[in-house]
C-alpha cells in the first residue's frame, strides 16, 4: 500500500471542497488526495476523474443505505416550513430512496482504474470489492468502530480508515440513531487495530504536525485529515463557510443530523440550535429535503442554514495554498 498510499492523506469532502485542483495539488505535495463522488452525477464524476488522471488519486463513494421511513420525514417536512418561509421557496416532496448512482459510480471506478477507491456509510459487497481489485483499484472502508472494522475486512479490503468522532462532515457509522461522535481517532484507531492487521489511516480532530506525528506513533498507517484543507486555496468551500470557521473563538462544533438525516459534525449556527433535536433518521430522505433551504442560505450568503462541515481541529485551518497546509502538517 505505500507505494499508493504517502503517510497523509486529503479526506474526501462532499458538496463542493473537493476539487480536482485540490486533488492535483495534493499529489503535487506528496499526500494522496480524495475526489468525493457524493452527490454528484456519473457525468460530473468522470469529468473530474478526467482532469486528475496520471496522478496518485483516490475516489470516494457512498454505499447505498436503506430507503427512510416516510412517517418522520413527513413530519421532520412540516417543522421545516418556517425555513421555507424565511427563505422564500418551496420544499420539496419526499424522496426516500436515492443510492447516489452507485452501480454507475463503481463502474467509472473500475473503467478508469481509479488507484484508490474508499467507501463510506457501509460495506461494498464482495463482489464489488473482487471486481475493483481485478483492474488493480486498491479498497479502503471507513469504520467508527471495531465492529465495523470487522464488518469490513470479511469483504477482503486493502485497508481502513479508523474515523473518530472529532472528525469534520459526516459520521461513517453503520449506526446512525446511536452515534454521538464521542470518540477520537486514537481510541478508533486502537480498537480497529485490535481486530485486524491490515492498514489502518486514522482520521478525526487533526489540525497540526503534533496530531499526525501522535496517530503515527501510535500505530496509523496514514493519517487522513480533512478540515485543515477547507480553507485551502484550491479547496472549493463556500465563501459562508470560509467566513464562518475564520470566526474562531466564537464558533464551536455539535454533532447533528439536522441537516441530511445522519450524524455529522458541523460549526453550532442558528439552523443545528433549531433543528438538530427535532431531525430524524433518514439519509438521504432529509438531505433532500433541507437542500433547497441551504441552496436559498448560499444565495444569500447567509451562514445561519448551512451545512458548515467541520471538525474539532478547525481553529488551525488557515488560508493558504495546499502545498502550505502539508508543509505545515508535517513540521509543526
Amino acid at each position: 500500500m505505500r507505494d499508493l498510499l504517502p503517510a497523509l492523506v486529503v479526506a474526501p469532502m462532499a458538496g463542493g471542497p473537493s476539487t480536482p485542483a485540490l486533488v492535483t495539488a495534493a499529489a503535487r505535495a506528496g499526500a494522496l488526495g480524495f475526489l468525493a463522488a457524493g452527490y454528484r452525477t456519473p457525468e460530473a464524476v468522470e469529468s473530474s476523474l478526467r482532469a486528475v488522471g496520471g496522478i496518485p488519486y483516490g475516489l470516494n463513494i457512498f454505499a447505498p443505505t436503506p430507503p427512510a421511513a416516510p412517517g418522520p420525514i413527513e413530519r421532520y417536512r412540516e417543522v421545516l416550513r418556517p425555513e421555507a418561509q424565511r427563505y422564500d421557496i418551496d420544499l420539496p416532496p419526499l424522496r426516500l430512496s436515492d443510492d447516489d448512482h452507485y452501480a454507475a459510480k463503481i463502474d467509472l471506478a473500475a473503467a478508469y482504474g481509479v488507484p484508490v477507491v474508499s467507501f463510506t456509510f457501509g460495506v461494498p459487497d464482495r463482489a464489488v470489492v473482487a471486481r475493483l481489485r481485478s483492474v488493480g483499484c486498491r479498497i479502503l472502508i471507513t469504520v467508527t468502530s471495531a465492529a465495523e472494522a470487522a464488518r469490513a475486512v470479511a469483504v477482503e479490503p486493502d485497508g481502513l480508515i479508523a474515523q473518530g468522532g472529532t472528525a469534520g462532515g459526516h459520521a461513517a457509522t453503520f449506526d446512525a440513531a446511536g452515534y454521538r461522535g464521542e470518540t477520537t481517532a486514537a481510541s478508533v484507531l486502537a480498537a480497529v487495530r485490535k481486530v485486524t492487521d491490515l492498514p489502518v489511516i486514522a482520521a478525526g480532530g487533526t489540525g497540526t504536525a503534533a496530531d499526525v506525528a501522535a496517530l503515527l506513533d501510535a500505530g496509523a498507517f496514514a493519517v487522513q485529515a480533512g478540515t485543515a484543507f477547507l480553507l485551502a486555496d484550491e479547496a472549493g468551500t463556500r465563501p459562508a463557510h470560509r467566513a464562518a470557521m475564520l470566526a474562531g473563538a466564537t464558533q464551536e462544533t455539535v454533532i447533528t443530523r439536522a441537516f441530511t438525516g445522519r450524524p455529522a459534525r458541523a460549526l453550532r449556527n442558528r439552523f443545528t440550535e433549531t433543528y438538530s433535536a427535532l431531525a430524524p433518521v433518514g439519509y438521504p430522505a432529509v438531505h433532500h429535503l433541507t437542500a433547497p433551504i441551504r441552496a436559498a442560505a448560499a444565495a444569500r450568503n447567509d451562514p445561519g442554514a448551512l451545512n458548515l462541515w467541520a471538525g474539532t481541529g478547525f481553529p488551525t485551518a488557515r488560508p493558504e495554498p495546499l502545498a502550505d497546509v502539508v508543509a505545515r502538517l508535517r513540521l509543526e
